[in-house]
Order: structure tokens, then C-alpha cells, then sequence
């Protein structure tokens, strides 16, 4: 029996091959905490493939050096240098493998990274995005009214959260996500988001029924609902194991890069995450773009990839990817050598964007500016976010920061903060819309500002008396001519009054003779609306109309009481627009809209 020299029992050696399978198993095991945990994609494109195959090398070689005695020959009492030489050698022969495998790894991730370099890859780094150029007064119409959203996404989540602390059997165990997405449901802007469990032990005795409800917030008329499911939703960011989203994607699709999956729901209100599948195009690491996405249904967690995705999605290409590309466009429009020196035509996007629902389509917005200016805008994008077509439309002008500035001075002792802009078309001319909010983030006017005169602002309670003003500061500017300006405004004997109760407040519908639209108004904040009759002559201010209208929103009302043709004029109060009846099934309760 072997013994040392203090007279212990001395451990007979592993074999060779007992020892690289020991080491193996240590590798695997620590290479599967690592995948389990950071979930990287095995895909050589990506830069995770690479760190974790490096962990890999470097676990396998301590693993090696512990196993071969290592740590026993740093103790030279009790082990002699030939030992400790031996040692070295196994070492060596074991793990050389292992090493050139490491030195392999780092010298294709430098070519990679150099050989994808927009300095070599200029044109294709250009063409990553095609850019068309469109017609603004013919392409971009006149949106209605229930179509313009009036809530940006903090304001939406302010009414999200505060919508799910009415709710007593749900406040204590689930939070809302703040994770909200903006989509067209059932022909509505909206924003949409999952609720979350309010902490582990709360994901532990609800994880069997999962979460039960998501939230919609209507961007126009600021309501919030949330909705009950019938079957609860599994599958979610705030599971912390293998129904975490990205967890249970990465096992169904160990190879794909993603994107940050999005929360969407479908037209009939079932909840899905939308991963969109991230590719390289140039070299290695270059030319990052979406190809498809996977649908993941929150319920059931079943995954499909789409190469082309259904029309009802909304959220694909990533807004933050497509101002990346477009800078690309823009700054290599001339090559490389001028996007640095000369900079000959070079244009990049202003900071920040907006969303708007164009033809069932959620569209990105952003302005365009010159490279060496930041005062005005060349124009701005459109960017559809399912199949990333993307126009410039050219409107010189304000920039988005100046005209938030223009109409932040008009209610400065209001104290009310401007949200970033929308881009509308109001009389043909390209306008900002802006919502401003106060301290609590509640939408409390609005204000547009013409593009290019930034000079012209106007602002209003409600956002048919802000356009109403709007149109006429055109003509006073010479902007437009009285002809050209659109009618918002209608006089006429009433032939038809018709009323409903919608979100608790009375509306009076009412028809003049010769015409087939109703206007609508608020008895709330037109009380002279109550004793109207057919018969009486008035004046209603109303939103734009776009060709045949059967409802439009009206602002104010006057009524000749005298039959003189001289009008007694009713002040008007804010407005909002007409509510829209909803589908969105099983709500529990809801937020009234916000003054």
C-alpha cells in the first residue's frame, strides 16, 4: 500500500481517459447552468456563441489542471519536480485540443469583425434599407378623429397601472408590466400590455392558472380596460424558469437570434409574444435585419416561425433597428470616405419617433435632418413595422424638439409637458400633433404645429376645437386660402335629433335638412344641446370631413332663437371624441377618459 511521507494514504492516479471523462462531465455541467441561464443562441453570428464557447475551453482546461494534480504540485515538500513536470506534460497533451479550439474561436471572431466592417461593406451597408420617395397630400390622408392617437406610451402606462389598483381580488398578487405594446385592434389604436405576478411567491401559488388578464388602453379616448381571460396566459416575462419567454423560445429555437419578443393580441383578443428573428446580412457580424418572426401563444406556448407573419401583427421590425439602417442609408449614400470627410448629401434621423395607424398598419415615424444641422428637419420617414417599407416624405421645417418647444411656450403657465409629435396631414399641410400632459401624466390639451412654419400654433381642450383653430391660423398666415381650407363648420335647419348615453355622458345626434351626416355633441359640455328641436336653426363646429361621413364629432353648437338669422352663441367646453363601440370581451372595469 502506498503511503506519503507523513504516512497518510496516497490516492492512486485516474487513468488518462478517466480523467477527460471527468473533466468532460465538469464541462457539460457548467456549460449547461451557463445555457440554461443566459441562453445564448448556437449560432456563430452571434456574440454570445462565441463567449460561450470560450467558457466552455476554459472550464475544461481548470478542470484539467485540478484533476492532474496541479494545486498538489504547488505544495514542492510533498511533491518533487519530476512529479510536477509529469504533471505539465499530461496537461499539455490533454489539453492542446482544447487551446488551438480557444485561439481558433478568437481569430475568426476578429476576421469576423473585420471583414463586416462598414468601412469595406459600404454599399451593402447602404442598401440595407430601401428607402422610396413618397407624395405627402396625395399618400398620407386625412386621418379621423377616433384614429389619431392622444396618449404616448408612459401616459398609457400610467393609466394601465393605475386601472389594475381598482381591481381588489387581482392588486395583491399581480402588478401590471409596464411591457406595452401599440397595435390596431378591431380598427383602434391601442396599446396592450400582460399583467406580471407581484413577486416569486406570488408566481408560485398562481404559476397553475397562470396569468389571468392583460390590459388595453385606447390611445384615443384614454380608457383602460382589463380584460379577463378565460384559460390564464403560461407563458410570460415574469416566469423565472422554463416558461420564461425567452427561455422557452431558446429550447424551440436554439439556433435563431431574437429580437426583444413583444406582447400582441389577435383580433379576437387571444394573447401572443411576437419574437422577431434576427439575421446577419454582411460579412460575420454585420448588416443586422429581421427575417419573420415566431408567434408564441401566452396561453399554450405554442411556437411557429413565419417568414411572412399574419396581417393582424402589428409589431415586427424593431424602430431603434430601422433609424439604425436608415443612418447607414444616409451616411454612405456617397461612400465611406465622404460619410467621414466631405459628408456630400449626408443625412441621419432626429432623436426619438412616434407611431401612427395608417391602412390597418402601425407605422414608425421619424424626421430626417442633415448631418450638419439639428435646427430643422429635410423631412421625415414612415416605416410600416410588419414589412419594414419605408417612404421619405420631404417637408422642410421644425424639428420635432422645436416644435414641442413651440408648443410648450403657448401653455407655459399651465405647466404642461409636450409628448413627442405625430405627423398629420390637416389641410394638406404636413402638421405636428402633440398631446400635453401634466405632472400626473394625464393628457390634458393639444396642440398642432405647422411644419414649416413653426410659428403657427395652435392649442385646444379637445382636439376638434385645437384643429378648428389650427385651419384658421392657416389663412390669417397665408398658409392657405379661405377656398382651400376644409369645412368645419355647418349651418342648417335640424331635420333629425337622435340621443345615446356612451361612457355615462349623453350625445345628441343631430341631422340638418339636405344632409345625411349626423353631428355629434356633448350635452355635458353643450347643455343648450338639451333643448333643441327639429325645426331650430344652428351652427355646429365639427371635425374635417373626408368625403361621405355618417358621424362626425362636433366641438360647439349655436342656435337662432330669434329668426333673425342672428345666432346665440354657446361657449363651448373640451369635447372628446365620439367613443367607438368596443368588442374587446369580458372586461372587469374601466377608466372614464380623462378631461
Amino acid at each position: 500500500m502506498n503511503q506519503s511521507a507523513n504516512g497518510k494514504k496516497r490516492r492512486s492516479p485516474r487513468s488518462k481517459a478517466g480523467k477527460i471523462l471527468l473533466n468532460l462531465v465538469v464541462t457539460l455541467v457548467v456549460g449547461l447552468v451557463y445555457f440554461y441561464v443566459s441562453l445564448p443562441a448556437l449560432n456563430p453570428q452571434s456574440g454570445d456563441f462565441y463567449s460561450f464557447i470560450g467558457l466552455l475551453c476554459i472550464t475544461y482546461v481548470i478542470s484539467a489542471l485540478i484533476t492532474s494534480g496541479f494545486s498538489s504540485g504547488l505544495d514542492q515538500a510533498a511533491m518533487p519536480k519530476e512529479h510536477f513536470k509529469e504533471y505539465f506534460r499530461f496537461i499539455k497533451q490533454q489539453c492542446l485540443p482544447i487551446g488551438v479550439l480557444f485561439l481558433a474561436l478568437i481569430a475568426v471572431a476578429l476576421v469576423g469583425q473585420v471583414i463586416s466592417m462598414p468601412i469595406f461593406r459600404a454599399g451593402a451597408y447602404r442598401d440595407l434599407l430601401t428607402v422610396e420617395t413618397g407624395d405627402f397630400a396625395k399618400e398620407i390622408t386625412q386621418i379621423s378623429f377616433d384614429e389619431i392617437p392622444t396618449l404616448d406610451k408612459d401616459s398609457a402606462n400610467y393609466l394601465g397601472d393605475r386601472q389594475m389598483g381598482t381591481l381588489s381580488d387581482m392588486v395583491s398578487q399581480f402588478d401590471y408590466s409596464n411591457e406595452s405594446t401599440q397595435i390596431n385592434y378591431q380598427g383602434r389604436p391601442v396599446r396592450v400590455a400582460p399583467i406580471a405576478y407581484a413577486d416569486l411567491i406570488k408566481w408560485f401559488t398562481n404559476r397553475t392558472q397562470g396569468l389571468p388578464a392583460y390590459v388595453v388602453v385606447d390611445m384615443v379616448t384614454q380608457e383602460a380596460k382589463v380584460v379577463r381571460l378565460s384559460e390564464g396566459m403560461k407563458y410570460s416575462f415574469s416566469e423565472p424558469l422554463n416558461r420564461n419567454v425567452m427561455r422557452h423560445l431558446r429550447f424551440s429555437y436554439p439556433t435563431y437570434m431574437f429580437d426583444t419578443p413583444r406582447f400582441e393580441i389577435d383580433e379576437e383578443g387571444t394573447p401572443y409574444w411576437i419574437a422577431p428573428r434576427i439575421i446577419k446580412t454582411i460579412g460575420l457580424f454585420g448588416g443586422t435585419d429581421t427575417k419573420g418572426a415566431v408567434l408564441m401563444n401566452a396561453i399554450t406556448g405554442e411556437c411557429q416561425y413565419y417568414e411572412e407573419v399574419p396581417s393582424w401583427v402589428d409589431n415586427v421590425c424593431n424602430p431603434n433597428l430601422i433609424m439604425e439602417q436608415y443612418n447607414y442609408h444616409g451616411t454612405l449614400v456617397n461612400g465611406f470616405i465622404n460619410s467621414i470627410f466631405g459628408q456630400r448629401d449626408v443625412t441621419v434621423v432626429t432623436q426619438g419617433y412616434n407611431y401612427i395607424a395608417l391602412n390597418d398598419d402601425v407605422y414608425m415615424y421619424t424626421g430626417v435632418t442633415s448631418i450638419n444641422s439639428d435646427q430643422s428637419n429635410l423631412g421625415f420617414l414612415l416605416s410600416n413595422q410588419r414589412t419594414k417599407e419605408t417612404k421619405f416624405y420631404k417637408a422642410p421645417g421644425a424639428t420635432e424638439e422645436a416644435a414641442k418647444a413651440s408648443a410648450q411656450g403657448v401653455v407655459q403657465d399651465l405647466g404642461y409637458t409636450a409628448t413627442f409629435p405625430l405627423l398629420l396631414n390637416i389641410a394638406d399641410e404636413p402638421t405636428y400633433f402633440i398631446p400635453l400632459k401634466d405632472a400626473a401624466n394625464l393628457v390634458k390639451s393639444y396642440a398642432m404645429v405647422n411644419v414649416a412654419r413653426y410659428d403657427i400654433v395652435a392649442t385646444g381642450s379637445s382636439v376638434t376645437a385645437c384643429e378648428q383653430q389650427y385651419i384658421q391660423l392657416l389663412a390669417q398666415k397665408g398658409v392657405t386660402s379661405e377656398e382651400e381650407l376644409p369645412q368645419t363648420q355647418v349651418s342648417g335647419v335640424i331635420a333629425e335629433i337622435r340621443s345615446a348615453v356612451l361612457d355615462g355622458n349623453t350625445y345628441y345626434f343631430l341631422r340638418l335638412e339636405g344632409d345625411e351626416t349626423f353631428y355629434t355633441v356633448s350635452a355635458a359640455q353643450n347643455p343648450t344641446a338639451v333643448i333643441l328641436n327639429v325645426g331650430d336653426t344652428v351652427t355646429i363646429q365639427h371635425e374635417i370631413r373626408e368625403g361621405a361621413s355618417d358621424i362626425l364629432s362636433g366641438s360647439s353648437v349655436t342656435l337662432d332663437r330669434r329668426g333673425d338669422g342672428a345666432a346665440v352663441p354657446v361657449v363651448p367646453s373640451a369635447v372628446p371624441a365620439l367613443p367607438q363601440p368596443s368588442e374587446t370581451p369580458a372586461v372587469e372595469e374601466s377608466i372614464p377618459p380623462a378631461a
